[in-house]
């Protein structure tokens, strides 16, 4: 865990040289510019809704509290202002073992948090595991953050099924993900699209995910069920697994050209030696500072 907050820490150093941009042609809050359909930071009343984990405790109803023994938050009619909304993959297969793929998730995090507050963006960090919640401490510095536990036996997917994130109307959303989940992305990327400013789907990959596998005997073993298979790897089979990948990776990148996001693929080990994130860069959604 020492490994995983030092990683976060050197991520937001970092996103400290970087500045977070909304993209062009979308939605962009200005503080108090108009009243949104959502619940924001107005000072008119609109409705009480259960707390959660993360929610602003300057928002909770004391009263309402004392009427009922629940806790309840308020939420006020939406002043649309700056909002990140960041959604991490919790699954096994994102702690792949012998890698680094872990530290540069959460290293991600601390990286768009601190790029985020030099824009002067709002944010919120959603770990997606048994259902989507919001990351405990993950509105201040690294110091205060809860270290997400890359431990569920499910898939994003089965996250936003059970549970979605409460995504802010017109926020900026990036989900950072290995995509190592069969079936179409196309609803889960249709909710995280909707209503948002932008949205940006980072293919976090170890540098084991892309390296094909050796010729020869070879035990498979899936990191989400601990299921196995025992195979026989000959060219034949390393063709099919080729195109296998490509198949995939083009069923993600179609799904995200129709909700307008921009897909990007970043190389665990590749980003932790350099921090290059050349195609955020020239697709101006991070600005040197």
């Amino acid at each position: 865990m020492d490994d995983l907050r030092q990683a976060l820490q050197a991520g937001e150093h970092a996103g400290a040289n970087y500045v977070l941009r909304t993209p062009r042609g979308r939605p962009q809050g200005v503080v108090g510019g108009y009243q949104g359909a959502g619940a924001g930071s107005s000072l008119e009343f609109k409705e009480h809704r259960a707390y959660e984990p993360g929610d602003d405790l300057r928002h909770l109803d004391w009263n309402a509290y004392g009427r009922s023994d629940h806790l309840v938050v308020k939420l006020f009619h939406e002043e649309v202002t700056p909002h990140l909304d960041l959604i991490l993959d919790g699954s096994r297969s994102m702690a792949l073992s012998g890698s680094v793929k872990a530290h540069a998730a959460v290293a991600l995090l601390g990286f768009f948090a601190a790029a985020a507050a030099n824009a002067g963006f709002s944010r919120r960090t959603w770990l997606a595991r048994d259902g989507c919640a919001p990351l405990l401490g993950s509105g201040g510095r690294s110091q205060t953050w809860e270290l997400p536990a890359f431990d569920f036996r499910g898939s994003l997917g089965d996250a936003f099924a059970r549970r979605p994130p409460r995504l802010r109307p017109r926020s900026f959303r990036i989900v950072i993900s290995d995509l190592f989940w069969p079936g179409d992305p196309g609803h889960l990327l249709a909710r995280c699209a909707d209503q948002a400013a932008g949205l940006v789907v980072i293919q976090l990959l170890a540098a084991h995910d892309v390296r094909l596998p050796e010729r020869g005997n070879l035990r498979l073993i899936d990191m989400e069920t601990d299921r196995t298979w025992e195979l026989l790897v000959d060219d034949a089979a390393l063709e099919r697994y080729r195109r296998a990948r490509e198949r995939h990776y083009e069923l993600w990148q179609s799904a995200c050209r129709q909700a307008g996001a921009l897909l990007t693929t970043i190389i665990a080990e590749e980003l932790l030696r350099d921090w290059r994130l050349d195609a955020l860069v020239a697709a101006e959604l991070l600005q040197v500072t």
